[in-house]
């Protein structure tokens, strides 16, 4: 007879759930059972797989700094904890650091987000246009003041590749995955009893944990919650340039563009204009947005990439947190034993690592024992007390 009952249900199968899968059963104080619903297994459509896959300390917000810091230690460490059987997962990191321009207009706030990441430890330092010009040769500099530039600790991955190594050190730990998807959630009082699957399975359960990605806000309702979250569509687009850039970091334009190395060529984005930016759940890619803005704002930054050529792109989701950009994590005030990871804004998979320690904890422990996160939870959400993130790129 299948398992119908476990402490845990987890919706949501990708890095931010597998993670909090992961650290529950690695957690000494942890006795229970865990269940993951992911209803796509192949990972073809999540955020995880479908990213820019980069992890960075420079923030505006203290939280974000110390969760993607963690997720550097997490990478480092990353063979060796998460080995099954011999086997090493390897997520390919590599430190090529970000760097963030600022023209004269935007210094002030570079400067202040620099101080604040130096504060929190991150490596990190500031260069005038001149030391700029002279370390990346390749960049154009006339407009610019400044740029912050990470020296280690920040860089880009292999996505897939955490995901996977998460997931099965999760299994390999007692976690069962369950390829469904929740179509109700039982409630009685302040409390969720359990869910309902979309074959008609029950599963009573101790706590649910929200890690839907762009699918939370929908589960939120099933609750009766109204979570400010909506999908809001990215494309990448991986292009080639005849030319070698030396030394090139993951570059943050002051325009927003952005572009990294990846292989022979580079990966590159730009949000849409906000009044083209709806709520949007289709993968059809935004040519046009390439076309018409990102590319000439390449070719401005970087001369050479007026020859550039686009050999094929996608497009994935963030889940755009409405109010502040940032994760709402832990309890809803409503519910004694609903748990949320939701809104990361682009930034979960480099902030999985730490959301999913924290939420073990707190399901275990009933507090946050190493990085106190109390400030991202649903108060601020519900008292209107907004703690902007200014770095969403």
């Amino acid at each position: 007879m299948p398992q119908t009952q476990f402490d845990v249900v987890i919706a949501g199968g990708a890095v931010v759930g597998s993670a909090v899968a992961y650290f529950l059963t690695a957690d000494a104080g942890f006795k229970g059972s865990v269940a993951v619903i992911e209803p796509d297994p192949t990972y073809q459509h999540c955020a995880t797989a479908l990213s820019a896959a980069s992890i960075r300390h420079q923030f505006s917000t203290e939280e974000n700094i110390r969760m993607s810091r963690f997720g550097t230690e997490f990478l480092r460490t990353f063979a060796d904890a998460l080995a099954v059987d011999g086997i090493r997962p390897d997520p390919a990191f590599h430190e090529g650091g970000y760097l963030f321009l600022a023209t004269s207009a935007g210094l002030p706030v570079l400067q202040d987000n620099h101080a604040l990441q130096r504060r929190e430890g991150a490596d990190v330092a500031l260069l005038d246009a001149a030391a700029l010009q002279a370390r990346f040769p390749w960049l154009r500099t006339g407009d610019l003041a400044a740029g912050s530039l990470g020296l280690s600790g920040e860089g880009w991955l292999d996505a897939y590749g955490l995901l996977q190594g998460l997931r099965r050190k999760a299994v390999a730990q007692g976690a069962v995955y369950l390829p469904q998807r929740v179509a109700g959630i039982d409630r009685v009082s302040a409390r969720v009893t359990g869910v309902r699957l979309d074959d008609g399975q029950v599963l009573a359960c101790g706590a649910l944990v929200n890690a839907a990605g762009v699918g939370a806000p929908a589960l939120a309702r099933l609750a009766g919650i109204d979570l400010p979250v909506q999908a809001r569509k990215r494309s990448v687009f991986y292009v080639q340039c005849p030319e070698r850039l030396p030394g090139c970091p993951m570059v943050i334009d002051p325009s927003g563009a952005y572009f990294r190395p990846e292989g022979p060529g580079f990966i590159t984005g730009i949000a849409p204009p906000p009044d083209q930016d709806p709520e949007c759940f289709d993968f059809e890619v935004q040519h046009t947005l390439f076309e018409d803005v990102l590319w000439p704002l390449l070719a401005q930054r970087v001369p050479a990439f007026e020859a550039l050529r686009c050999v094929r792109s996608w497009a994935g989701h963030y889940d755009m947190n409405l109010v502040d950009q940032n994760v709402i994590l832990g309890l809803h005030p409503s519910l004694d034993n609903l748990y949320f990871a939701n809104g990361f804004s682009g930034h979960g998979l480099q902030q999985a690592p730490a959301v999913g320690r924290a939420l073990a904890e707190l399901i275990v422990h009933g507090e946050y024992r190493t990085l106190d996160l109390a400030r991202l939870g649903w108060r601020r959400i519900l008292e209107g007390r907004p703690v902007i993130e200014k770095n969403v790129v």
